[in-house]
């Protein structure tokens, strides 16, 4: 569990620091999102979760 925790606070990291560091481009790239057909989201998000789970099946202990 701590683990989990650990990783918790390190995604948020991961997804807060473009919103710190580029706040007025992110509020762009939000709008262009909004174009992007639910399929191609839904396909990429897919692929994303296929991706990090071989990464943790492949490098965990």
């Amino acid at each position: 569990m701590k683990l989990f925790i650990c990783l918790l606070g390190l995604v948020l990291i991961v997804e807060g620091l473009p919103y710190f560091a580029f706040p007025s481009k992110m509020k762009e790239w939000i709008l262009n999102v909004q174009k992007i057909p639910d399929s191609y989201l839904r396909t990429l998000g897919f692929l994303s979760m296929i991706i990090g789970l071989l990464i943790v099946y492949f490098f965990r202990k």
